[in-house]
C-alpha cells in the first residue's frame, strides 16, 4: 500500500483483518497525512490538517475496528458552531429544538421556523447520501439508491433542484437573516466551491448530519485516530515502513504488482493500492493522460495554528463558543468577496474564518495556561498574482490575527506563538498538491461516477493490479474512512475471484 493516510489505514485494516499480508509504505516520518498531529512547540500538540471529525462517525468504523480499546477518545463537539456576532449570535446545537430557539431570539420566528423546515427537508437525503457514500458509485447502485430517495424525499423535480441548486440562492430563498445565511453558506463553503456555485446547496444540506450525530474531536488531538488505526493494523500483524517514499509502480504482470521504493527494494504483492493523491498514483504508474487530466484547482484556503496565553474573548458571550467551530463571518457578501480575490490570485482581504480552539476542552494538547488555537481562513490561491508564498506568509499571518482581534479585541496580544500554513506549505508538509485539502475540486464534474476521472472512480484503475482510495475519490475528502473501507471490499472481492 502506497501512503498511510487514514483512508489508507482504514483499507489497510480490513484487508489485514482478512487475512491478507499487508504492507503499508508511507514516505513521511508521521503517518496519517492531514489526519496528524505532532508537537509543534515543546510540549505543545497541534493538528497539522484537520481538527474536528464529521463524517466518520457516521460511518462505524471506529466501532467496528474497535479503536476505543487503542486510546482513541471522542469528546463531543457541542454546540456544532457559533457566530458570535454582537447583533445577533447564534449558537448552532445538535439539538434542533435548541438551534431553533437561538435562531429565533436572534434572527425571528420566520428564520426558526424555515430552519427547521430545512433540517426536515434534508436530513433524508443526507441519510441516503451516507448510504451512497458507503459503497463504489457504480451506475447501478447510484441508479437503484436514486430511485429509492425519489419515492421517499419529495417530488422528483424538487429532488433534483435541491442538489444542483447554489447554497447560496437556497438559503436567500428560505432565511430572512443575512447573519444567519452568511454562517451556514460559510458552512458550506467548506468542501471548496463558493456558495454561489452551482450545486453547493448539499454542503449546506451536510448540516443535518450534525443534528443526526454530533460531531467529535479526538482527545489528543486529530492525528489519535489515526494512530489508533496504525495499532489496530499491526496488532494484525501488518507492516508499517515510515520514511521510504514509493518512487514507482509496476502494474500487474501475470498474478504480481509491484512498487519500487527510494531504498531500493521491489515489494512485490497481488494488489498494489495507492491511498496518495491520484495524480501520485498516476505518476508513479507512468500514466501521464491520467495525471493531466484530474482538475485540482489553485488552492482552498490556509491555517494558522497559534499558542497563545488567552483564549479569544468575543464582544458577545455564546454558551459553548470554545469549545464549538467559530464561525467568524459578517454576511454573504463577506464570501462573495473573500471569493472574488480568490480568482484575482490575491490574499483576502476580510477573510471569513472559523476558529477552533481544542484547549479549552482538552488540557493534554498545551501545557497549564497555554492555549492553541486554529484560524481557518478561504480562499486563498496556492499561486499568487505577482508575489509568492515565502515572502507573504507573514504579511497574511498578521491579517489572519486582525481578522480574530476584529472579532474578538485583543486576543493577538496573548499569542506566544504562531505556525502560518500557506497552500504552499499544506502542498509541501502534507502532499496536498494545489494546496487542495479535498485534493480534487469537489464539483459537479468531480463527485461520484466521475471522482476523480471516469475509469478510476471505483477504486479500480485502468492499471490492472492498481486500486486507488483517499480523498481524490469518492465520496470525496474530509475525515471520513470511507474509501478507504469500500477500496478494500473491491480488493477482497478481486483477489477471490482470481483465486
Amino acid at each position: 500500500m502506497v501512503g498511510a493516510g487514514h483512508n489508507g489505514l482504514v483499507a489497510a485494516c480490513y484487508l489485514a483483518r482478512a487475512g491478507l499480508d499487508v504492507e503499508v509504505v508511507e514516505a513521511d516520518t508521521v503517518i496519517g497525512g492531514a489526519v496528524s498531529t505532532v508537537e509543534r512547540w515543546p510540549g505543545v500538540r497541534v493538528d497539522r490538517g484537520s481538527s474536528i471529525h464529521v463524517m466518520v462517525r457516521h460511518t462505524g468504523i471506529a466501532e467496528d475496528l474497535r479503536l476505543d480499546e487503542l486510546g482513541l477518545v471522542y469528546d463531543d463537539v457541542e454546540p456544532w458552531g457559533v457566530l458570535p456576532h454582537p447583533d445577533a449570535p447564534l449558537r448552532l446545537s445538535s439539538d434542533l429544538d435548541a438551534t431553533c430557539a437561538s435562531i429565533e431570539a436572534s434572527c425571528g420566528a420566520h428564520d426558526a421556523a424555515a430552519y427547521r423546515d430545512f433540517i426536515a427537508e434534508w436530513t433524508p437525503r443526507m441519510r441516503w447520501f451516507l448510504d451512497v457514500a458507503s459503497r463504489p458509485p457504480t451506475a447501478s447502485w447510484l441508479g437503484r439508491r436514486g430511485v429509492s430517495l425519489m419515492r421517499r424525499a419529495g417530488k422528483p423535480a424538487d429532488v433534483v433542484r435541491g442538489f444542483v441548486e447554489p447554497a447560496e440562492a437556497m438559503l436567500a430563498r428560505r432565511f430572512d437573516d443575512e447573519r444567519l445565511r452568511g454562517a451556514l453558506g460559510w458552512w458550506a463553503a467548506q468542501s471548496g466551491p463558493p456558495p454561489h456555485a452551482v450545486g453547493t446547496a448539499p454542503m449546506a444540506g451536510t448540516a443535518a448530519l450534525l443534528h443526526l450525530k454530533r460531531p467529535g474531536r479526538p482527545r489528543g488531538g486529530s492525528g489519535r485516530l489515526s494512530e489508533a488505526l496504525a495499532a489496530r493494523l499491526v496488532s494484525y500483524g501488518a507492516t508499517i515502513r515510515t520514511g521510504d517514499a514509493v518512487t514507482g509502480i509496476e502494474p500487474r504482470t501475470g498474478s504480481v504488482s509491484a512498487v519500487v521504493t527510494r531504498s531500493g527494494e521491489r515489494i512485490a504483492s497481488r494488489a498494489v493500492l495507492a491511498a496518495c493523491h491520484v495524480t501520485d498514483a498516476a505518476r508513479l504508474v507512468g500514466d501521464d493522460v491520467a495525471r493531466r487530466a484530474v482538475r485540482i484547482g489553485d488552492g482552498i484556503g490556509m491555517v494558522m495554528r497559534v499558542l497563545a496565553d488567552r483564549l479569544p474573548a468575543y464582544r458577545v458571550d455564546v454558551p459553548g463558543v470554545h469549545t464549538a467551530m467559530q464561525l467568524l463571518v459578517e454576511s454573504p457578501d463577506q464570501l462573495r468577496a473573500a471569493y472574488g480575490d480568490f480568482l484575482r490570485g490575491e490574499a483576502s482581504r476580510e477573510p471569513p474564518l472559523i476558529v477552533m480552539t481544542p484547549t479549552a476542552d482538552d488540557p493534554t494538547l498545551a501545557p497549564a495556561g497555554k492555549h492553541v488555537v486554529s484560524v481557518w481562513a478561504q480562499w486563498h490561491p496556492r499561486h499568487l498574482r505577482g508575489a509568492d508564498w515565502d515572502s507573504e506568509r507573514e504579511r497574511v499571518g498578521d491579517a489572519l490575527l486582525a481578522a480574530v482581534d476584529r472579532w474578538a479585541p485583543g486576543f493577538s496580544s496573548g499569542v506566544v506563538q504562531r505556525f502560518v500554513q500557506t497552500p504552499l506549505d499544506l502542498e509541501r508538509e502534507l502532499g496536498l498538491h494545489g494546496g487542495n485539502v479535498m485534493h480534487v475540486e469537489t464539483e459537479l464534474d468531480s463527485l461520484f461516477g466521475l471522482r476523480p476521472l471516469p475509469g478510476w472512480s471505483t477504486y479500480r484503475t485502468p492499471h490492472a493490479g492498481l486500486y486507488v482510495c483517499g480523498a481524490s475519490t469518492h465520496p470525496g475528502g474530509g475525515v471520513w474512512g470511507a474509501s478507504g473501507r469500500s477500496a478494500a471490499a473491491v480488493i477482497r472481492r478481486d483477489l477471490g475471484r482470481r483465486r
